[in-house]
């Protein structure tokens, strides 16, 4: 279904059950479970799907190994539960990564073992594999490039491993199928009361042609993340804050910095957090930090400092230490952590909380991306009793989502972009197929079709040279230098599927070269 149709369902005066505002993870996860209780549904982005915190994630399903060292036994156990059911539900986003954690010190064998096996108990009937304690030569067999120099041996776990906004445009599609109408680039501008001051809808803007439209609703649900703040004060214009936004930064190396299928599992870093060294989409992932972040907004920076701080850490377990001339691309994402007055954020914990106001609107803050859909249901079941909707069951925990299609050996490589895609694979190749050159790669250094493009936007939202290159494909997080060099064809291919002019295509390149600049050292 193109955006035209999304935009004609949404201003076609008939009011929504829900109406969702912020198409990240939490508002989509609300939007699919709103839509699939069969409530009339609209979701509201203000730029594109994902554009923020949900797509700059460092790509794990997991329970949180350092919230149970924080002794948060039911955030844990919560999340393991998760972890379970979006493997079950995505299994060609979701897949199991073996991790292991360096041991350099003989003790840390058993501390990290029994940590571990309460890990596998908490998990239950839905652990993905047992922890085990591995010695100096199978921990080197597992991870060629970790540092042997001290090495002891390590404790080895399981746990999960996604593409971030490639999950959100699953999303995405999850819903429209359940009949949700779904706006990227769409902002909220007001809030609307009754004669009671009861919210009963929202005013928007459509960013493409400048229009605002008012549309209606029993309930409105802020699921806004770091912005959550901004939304609740035009309900109430002295309402306190409630997000702390928290800064992670990730640097993306080339895959030979890790050799293998095998994550590592930093425990000390210089400020007491975890750092992980992850392979993902043939790249090394290495992050993260933990900083506090003065502000919202949608294009966080990361710092020397941050840069420094990674590299130098990475570099203890690495043998071949990385460098910033190794650094493929640096991005930033914020925590929309609940503020808790005078706690350092690396202490705060990542549970949820949904708040309604005086006048209903229903606000979700904190989570993390696991718990997506937890938080999802929730917050419908609060949103319910607010807009007195009739109750109807969640049905997400069994719920597949689009393109969900097992996998085995014979069927797909893990870790091949084609994997991600899942069932909707032969709608991809039909894009390739509809332009010339459709099956030539973007850039030798990414490994991506030109037809990817076609699909996206036919398909999956896609308005910008952007949202192709950030979040429909990952060339941008991939190699930063590689994707800028895409840029012309991709908003030539663009132009032609939505009808842009030269003059358009001249401002899309300029302005994505200027964006992949700063995820640049």
């Amino acid at each position: 279904m193109r955006r035209e149709n999304h935009m004609h369902a949404a201003t076609s005066g008939e009011p929504f059950d829900v109406i969702v505002i912020g198409g990240g993870a939490t508002g989509l996860g609300c939007a699919v479970d709103a839509s699939t209780r069969g409530y009339r549904t609209l979701l509201l982005e203000q730029v594109d799907f994902a554009k923020g915190t949900s797509s700059r994630s460092t790509k794990l399903v997991h329970g949180g190994v350092r919230y149970l060292q924080q002794g948060n036994i039911s955030l844990v156990r919560e999340a393991l539960h998760e972890r379970g059911v979006m493997a079950h539900n995505a299994p060609h986003l979701v897949r199991n990564l073996a991790f292991i954690v360096p041991r350099y010190k003989w003790w840390e064998g058993p501390f990290y073992g029994v940590g571990l096996k309460l890990y596998d108990l908490l998990a239950g009937k839905l652990n993905l594999s047992p922890s085990r304690i591995l010695n100096h030569d199978r921990t080197m067999e597992a991870i060629p490039n970790l540092e042997p120099e001290g090495l002891d041996g390590g404790v080895e776990y399981t746990d999960g491993q996604f593409d971030d906004s490639r999950m959100c445009v699953s999303l995405v599609r999850t819903a429209q199928d359940h009949g949700a109408a779904m706006l990227n680039y769409a902002t909220v501008v007001k809030l609307c009361h009754d004669e009671r001051g009861h919210v009963c809808g929202v005013r928007f803007r459509d960013e493409e042609s400048g229009d605002e439209h008012e549309v209606h609703g029993a309930v409105v649900i802020n699921a806004t993340g770091v912005f959550a703040n901004a939304i609740r004060r035009m309900d109430e214009p002295q309402a306190e804050s409630i997000v702390e936004p928290s800064r992670g930064v990730h640097l993306v190396l080339d895959g030979s910095f890790l050799r293998g299928d095998t994550a590592i599992m930093v425990p000390h870093t210089d400020d007491g957090r975890v750092l992980f060294v992850i392979p993902w989409h043939g790249r090394c992932l290495v992050g993260t930090t933990d900083a506090e972040a003065p502000k919202a907004c949608l294009e966080p920076r990361a710092t020397a400092e941050e840069v420094e701080f990674i590299l130098r850490n990475a570099a203890r377990y690495l043998d071949r230490d990385p460098t910033q001339d190794d650094v493929l691309s640096v991005f930033a994402g914020l925590r929309p952590l609940v503020r808790k007055a005078g706690q350092a954020t690396k202490k705060i914990s990542r549970e949820h909380e949904v708040l309604v106001s005086g006048s209903g609107l229903v606000t979700i803050v904190g989570g993390k991306w696991t718990t997506y859909r937890k938080m999802a249901m929730d917050t419908l079941d609060h949103a319910i009793d607010v807009g007195g909707l009739e109750r109807r069951e969640c049905v997400t925990e069994s719920l597949r989502l689009r393109g969900w299609m097992e996998f085995d050996d014979t069927t797909a490589a893990l870790g091949d972009w084609r994997h991600f895609y899942g069932a909707d694979i032969d709608e991809v190749e039909v894009a390739c197929d509809a332009i010339e050159g459709g099956h030539e790669l973007l850039d030798a250094a990414l490994p991506y079709p030109r037809g990817i493009v076609v699909h996206a936007v036919r398909h999956e939202h896609a308005r910008t040279v952007e949202d192709v290159l950030a979040r429909r494909t990952r060339a941008l997080l991939l190699d930063a230098r590689a994707s800028s060099r895409c840029a012309t064809q991709v908003a030539h291919i663009i132009a032609a599927e939505l009808d842009r002019d030269e003059a358009w295509q001249a401002a899309e390149v300029a302005a994505y070269e200027s964006l992949a600049r700063g995820y640049q050292l």
